[in-house]
């Protein structure tokens, strides 16, 4: 049932999460994507220690914990985000990320419209 219905549905993707672990090693960040689009672009990130303040001039980001315990800036509020957290990020919006546990954290992100990386703007940088 499963071949015949993914077959109907080109493009289309199914997978856990769960258990995908980093392709390689990696000293704080580690970035898989997963799929994209013209319209969006989704990944899979390991943090080991920190997200450094940054924002998106053109994009919205979703992100969605799935492992791990950090805290987020997110604009001028800060607050512990952990396993089954879902933050939403307006484009503009400045970001940052402490890991607070010595395990990563692993985050689902999506980005919308689709994600090339030129509009990450860090905030030291300016």
């Amino acid at each position: 049932m499963f071949i015949a219905f993914s077959s109907l549905c080109a493009g289309q993707q199914f997978r856990s999460l769960e258990d995908l672990a980093p392709s390689e090693a990696y000293d704080n960040i580690h970035v898989q994507k997963l799929d994209d689009d013209p319209l969006t672009t989704s990944y899979v990130i390991w943090v080991k220690q920190s997200v450094k303040e940054h924002f998106h001039a053109a994009h919205t980001e979703v992100v969605y914990i799935l492992e791990g315990k950090g805290t987020m800036t997110l604009g001028e509020e800060e607050r512990t985000i952990q396993k089954g957290d879902y933050v939403f990020i307006p484009k503009g919006t400045h970001h940052s990320v402490q890991v607070l546990k010595d395990e990563p954290m692993k985050v689902l992100s999506i980005q919308t419209p689709q994600f090339d990386g030129s509009d990450r703007v860090f905030v030291d940088q300016q």
